[in-house]
């Protein structure tokens, strides 16, 4: 039986030391680990790492319920994943065993409210960001060009048909690719 340890952290700016440190105090055999990416993200390397490592008789570790799963169904997926293989799980900071019929049922209520958790903040963010737009705030990264670099590129590509786009670009200060974008969606408007 090992005991496998699974960290996450959701930006580059934040640290695993702190689940690392308890996932080793917790007898952790093998800790995987996933730096830098939320837990909605489609591929977690380190997560399928840690979930194609256990097998029968041993145990996930986790510092924290939202470490590990995107959803409440991704937990009870996780979970009944689990029960077939005879694998158990423990979260250090919710208290959650799954050798124990309690443990089971903390398991699925803590997940609930986990979701339940995303989904209100969620739901706060784009209310937060339709209340911004309403007072005509621009919501997103600032724009590379203005009306009028467009306006300008559009121009002279109009009245000097052979200036090559990458040229252009550069002295616009964007990449071609970019370039070419603000042109297709000023040709769409």
């Amino acid at each position: 039986m090992q005991r496998i340890g699974y960290a996450r952290v959701s930006t580059e700016e934040q640290h695993l030391d702190l689940q690392r440190d308890a996932l080793e105090a917790a007898g952790c055999d093998v800790i995987y680990e996933d730096n830098g990416l939320s837990a909605v993200s489609a591929r977690r390397p380190g997560f399928e790492a840690a979930l194609a490592t256990l097998n029968r008789g041993d145990v996930l570790v986790i510092w924290k319920m939202d470490r590990a799963f995107r959803s409440l169904r991704h937990a009870l997926d996780v979970l009944e994943m689990f029960e077939k293989k005879d694998i158990q799980f423990c979260s250090l900071t919710d208290q959650i065993d799954t050798t124990t019929p309690m443990g089971k049922c903390m398991y699925q209520i803590r997940n609930a409210f986990a979701e339940l958790e995303r989904n209100l903040i969620s739901e706060r963010t784009k209310a937060g960001m339709a209340a911004a737009r309403k007072r005509g705030a621009t919501i997103g990264r600032p724009r590379k060009l203005t009306p009028e670099q467009i306006q300008y590129a559009k121009h002279t590509l109009q009245s000097h048909p052979n200036t090559p786009i990458k040229s252009l670009a550069k002295r616009l200060g964007v990449s071609q690719k970019t370039l070419e974008r603000y042109l297709s969606q000023a040709d769409g408007e």
